[in-house]
């Protein structure tokens, strides 16, 4: 079976990577191809990978075992061929994401790559692209499964839904983790118990945490120590969450606390853009001198990275640093796994996924990706039917959901205005005259928006 990662260079690939060196199943992937546009990140992570793969086979595992990988700058040799097609892009880079950050503080809002301004921006400079990458696959493997990872991964999900349809699914490890923690927090094996969790890609709920059959989030939400346990309880205080009445993902932050956040933001050393940007400068850098061991470099990248992980939003929220058990997240590369076996071999299985909404919340038309469980099989996700969303969530899930259905449309037309329409949308974004000073910023950043500039 074949896999096919875009941005294969990415400093995240290793984690697929491992997670299929552990796999030893029948139907397993065989077969990886590494697409990117830039030679020296490929070569830089397929190093790595070959240090994985030699580590496996020194633990106990065979030569056999660990996929064959190939690398690519062309996107038909790629995709042709392929029975999966991971997509992690990164339109722009880091530097991208750094420019976003940049343009929106200056304005007073948030930066931040998902969520308000510094959302939109990206949205519409990535779209584009994973919409030219959805046709491609329409083109040169209509029976290839896609799993989506770009961010805004719920937008980008649908952009891409409107060429694919179900065949393609978005994937986060956020809900997948806040529902581990939950259960762990109450002393539950995370295995055997059911999130109820529902809402749009980093703007979800859990409602209920469902083990042996009884909602145990109520004991939860009655016991702050047992509560203030874990990263979000924290994050948020016992008492705004007893008055919602559920967990958030841990980017509400950035709603809830938005002012806290932003203050953080601006008076933070450096963004977590441009923190991401020179720490993988550092290692790339590393890894094209040929320094020490390219596996022992990225572990020891990726553990400062993780440890770092939202600490404006802890800072001022005084929830102090990551937990070891905080660290464990739901796992993207295993969500991802979890799903490609489940449809290759029909080993049926449940997964918060970014799917097409169809029937599932009367709130928003079938076309609408929301992020919800999802029953899995040889035939794809299926939604499972959830209760109507709480008032409060139901007002931030059609504003967003609009928001992205702009970005979407600006994206098509390259038009100005709808540009604007999208960010004076968004909840975050308070003025449409700063929403129209945004456009601007990010059309004089980012050459690929410069048809946006008044």
């Amino acid at each position: 079976m074949k896999l096919t990662i875009l941005g294969g260079g990415g400093f995240r690939v290793p984690l697929v990577h491992g997670a299929l060196l552990r796999d030893h199943g029948e139907g397993r992937v065989t077969d990886v191809t590494l697409y990117d546009l830039d030679t020296g990140r490929l070569s830089a992570i397929r190093r790595v990978l070959a240090q994985q793969a030699a580590g496996a086979r020194q633990s106990g595992g065979t030569a056999g075992e660990a996929p064959r990988v190939t690398v690519t700058t062309d996107l038909d040799e790629a995709l042709r061929g392929a029975d999966f097609v991971f997509s992690a892009i990164r339109v722009g880079g880091l530097d991208g994401r750094a420019a976003d950050e940049r343009v929106a503080l200056s304005e007073g809002v948030l930066g931040q790559e998902t969520v308000g301004a510094g959302g939109v921006a990206y949205g519409l400079r990535t779209v584009p692209v994973a919409v030219e990458i959805a046709r491609r696959v329409a083109a040169l493997a209509p029976d290839a499964w896609v799993i989506n990872f770009t961010n805004p991964a719920g937008l980008v999900t649908e952009a891409m839904s409107r060429h694919l349809g179900d065949r393609v699914i978005g994937i986060c490890d956020s809900p997948v983790g806040l529902g581990r923690r939950a259960a762990r927090a109450l002393g539950a094996d995370p295995e055997e118990a059911w999130p109820d969790y529902v809402g749009l890609n980093h703007l979800g709920w859990l409602r209920g945490l469902y083990v042996a059959g009884r909602d145990e989030l109520p004991r939860l939400l009655a016991d702050p120590h047992a509560l203030t346990s874990f990263e979000e309880g924290r994050l948020f205080g016992a008492d705004w969450l007893r008055s919602l009445g559920a967990i958030p993902n841990e980017y509400l932050h950035y709603y809830y606390f938005n002012r806290e956040a932003v203050r953080a933001a601006q008076e933070a050393e450096q963004t977590r853009g441009a923190f991401l940007r020179d720490q993988q400068r550092r290692f790339y850098a590393e890894m094209e001198r040929g320094d020490g061991p390219a596996l022992e470099a990225w572990d020891r990248t990726r553990a400062e990275r993780e440890a770092t992980y939202m600490a404006e939003n802890r800072e001022a929220a005084g929830a102090g640093e990551r937990d070891a058990c905080d660290l464990e997240s739901g796992g993207y590369e295993q969500v991802a796994l979890a799903l490609m076996r489940a449809i290759a071999r029909n080993e049926r299985t449940t997964l918060i996924l970014n799917v097409r909404n169809r029937t599932t919340l009367s709130l928003l038309d079938t076309d609408a990706v929301i992020e919800v469980p999802c029953f899995v099989d040889a035939g794809g996700a299926h939604p499972v039917s959830v209760a109507p969303l709480p008032d409060h969530a139901t007002g931030l899930v059609c504003s967003v959901k609009a928001v992205e259905r702009a970005v979407m449309s600006a994206a098509e037309s390259g038009s100005r205005a709808t540009a604007v329409k999208a960010f004076a949308l968004h909840p975050l974004v308070d003025s449409v005259t700063v929403a129209r000073r945004l456009v601007d910023g990010y059309a004089e950043a980012h050459p690929g928006l410069a048809h946006l500039r008044a």
